[in-house]
């Protein structure tokens, strides 16, 4: 892999800018793309200091699509990377019942994603080279009640990757699905989470990282949700209507 720029999108999230340490570890120069983007400018010394690479901090609300383009074209040069770690966990239970507050997390999750990546993939197939990475869920391998509206827009997300994947596959653009499971997180905190199930924000990185040496398509952080997944597509509906999971 070459030494290209890595833009991170959403860059405020711990996953994110465990992403950002592992490819500045890596000399990549570093591109933070997040909502009052000021506030990273300790991480962004930190990584300068730590690492001795470049790293440029851009203003982005991922709900903002009209300034999508004008984020890109500010930035000091077209990456070589892209990782998008935009994600709203929201409520289910009180979303579900202000259907405004649904509309804004699916857009968080699904819409404002898919239309910067957009207009990324656009430049990546002018150019004739790039990754994109997005970081989807394996909520959105299933419906489920319990996080359907977020889940909903993260299958929509998921989706949306794998479509540009098969569009970009012959013009020199590889698309990258990561599907973390459950990750420690600031967003996760409180939530009592398996332990075999759930990674670390580094873990996550580490296997980004992995990923776009490897030109995979789609990576399970942990592995053994893969096999989660298939169960639980494999339950008939009539079953799963009944299932409180």
């Amino acid at each position: 892999m070459s030494n290209g720029g890595v833009l991170i999108l959403g860059a405020r999230s711990d996953i994110a800018l465990a992403v950002a340490h592992s490819y500045a570890a890596l000399g990549h120069p570093i591109q933070l793309a997040a909502r009052n983007v000021q506030t990273l400018q300790t991480e962004k010394e930190d990584l300068e200091i730590r690492y001795q690479v470049n790293v440029s901090l851009h203003n982005f609300d991922v709900l903002d699509l009209e300034r999508h383009a004008d984020v890109i074209e500010g930035l000091p040069e077209l990456p070589e990377i892209a990782v998008c770690a935009v994600g709203v966990l929201g409520n289910q239970e009180s979303d579900e019942k202000d259907i405004l507050a649904a509309a804004q997390i699916m857009r968080a999750n699904f819409e404002g994603p898919a239309s910067i990546l957009a207009v990324l993939a656009n430049r990546f197939e002018q150019r004739g080279s790039g990754v994109l990475v997005g970081i989807s869920s394996v909520a959105g391998e299933r419906g489920r009640a319990t996080n359907y509206i977020y889940g909903s827009a993260k299958a929509g997300f998921t989706t949306y990757l794998s479509g540009l994947r098969n569009r970009l596959a012959k013009q020199g653009v590889h698309v990258v699905t990561v599907l973390p499971g459950f990750v420690d997180t600031r967003m996760t905190e409180g939530l009592d989470l398996p332990p075999k199930l759930t990674a670390q924000p580094s873990e996550v990185a580490a296997a980004i990282v992995r990923a776009t040496r490897r030109q995979k398509n789609t990576v399970y952080v942990k592995p053994l949700w893969a096999f989660i997944l298939t169960a639980i597509r494999l339950i008939p509906e009539s079953l799963f209507k009944k299932m409180n999971i």
